[in-house]
């Protein structure tokens, strides 16, 4: 049986995303680092939509849990494998550079970039030997692309990540693996509760934030067979705010 790995999962983006590869009748494991409340509110949700879902607990940041938590996974489930990575967990430590402490730049980067690294890296092996491939989905950010004051530490995690897909889907392709990326704009979720959102909004084409399903349904197209012909890719989904 083929699963999904759906990082940081248990909230927004990532919850958003476990249902919708749930209703593609995909297997769900839900990572959180810590709100187990929560992510077993979001195999509920799995559940009712029909769909496995199961927690596993990780900082996708620290190279050994990572390591053994799928290696326990794999002894437990011996005849099957994880095919759709989502690589979603992320946090923001939003500050001008020059009042930024080490510690604000390096928590972002260790979870977006080293967590990513982490996970993708020990799931690669089997995504390639298996004759049915895989599919990878690095959820990276307008700010990545764009730049955003205030945002160094993140917009250089996520451009990081966007660079990293590009360059991993030329490796991987042979071997009928995709890789690519998904730059969200400004979508509802805990991370943009305390922006300012009416003013944000007004710089909106569309004049509005995006909801967490409009970037799962793009995740699941990316997830499913009609994509397999796309890999290297980074996506916007921002409502022309560019």
């Amino acid at each position: 049986m083929k699963y999904a790995l759906v990082t940081g999962g248990s909230r927004g983006i990532g919850r958003a995303v476990c249902c919708r590869l749930a209703q593609m009748g995909i297997p769900v494991i839900v990572n959180c680092q810590s709100n187990v409340e929560a992510a077993r509110q979001t195999c509920e949700l799995v559940a009712s939509l029909g769909s496995q879902a199961d927690i596993l607990q990780f900082d996708v940041s620290d190279r050994q849990a990572v390591e053994d938590a799928l290696n326990a996974w794999e002894k437990e489930h011996p005849d099957d494998y994880i095919a759709y990575l989502v690589n979603n967990a992320g946090v923001n430590r939003d500050n001008v550079m020059f009042m930024m402490t080490d510690n604000d730049w390096h928590s972002v980067m260790d979870v977006t970039v080293n967590g990513f690294f982490y996970v993708t890296r020990q799931l690669l092996p089997k995504m390639m030997m298996r004759g049915h491939g895989g599919r990878i989905v690095n959820m990276a950010s307008l700010s990545g692309l764009k730049g955003m004051a205030g945002q160094t530490n993140y917009c250089a995690a996520k451009a990081a990540l966007i660079g990293a897909t590009r360059a991993l889907a030329q490796e991987t392709a042979g071997r009928k693996v995709t890789v690519n990326a998904v730059a969200p704009g400004f979508i509802e979720s805990d991370m943009t509760r305390d922006l300012p959102r009416e003013e944000l909004e007004k710089l909106v084409p569309m004049k509005r934030f995006g909801k967490p399903e409009e970037v799962a349904a793009l995740v699941g197209f990316l997830c499913s067979d009609e994509a397999a012909y796309i890999t290297g890719e980074v996506i916007s989904i921002n409502g022309g705010l560019f």
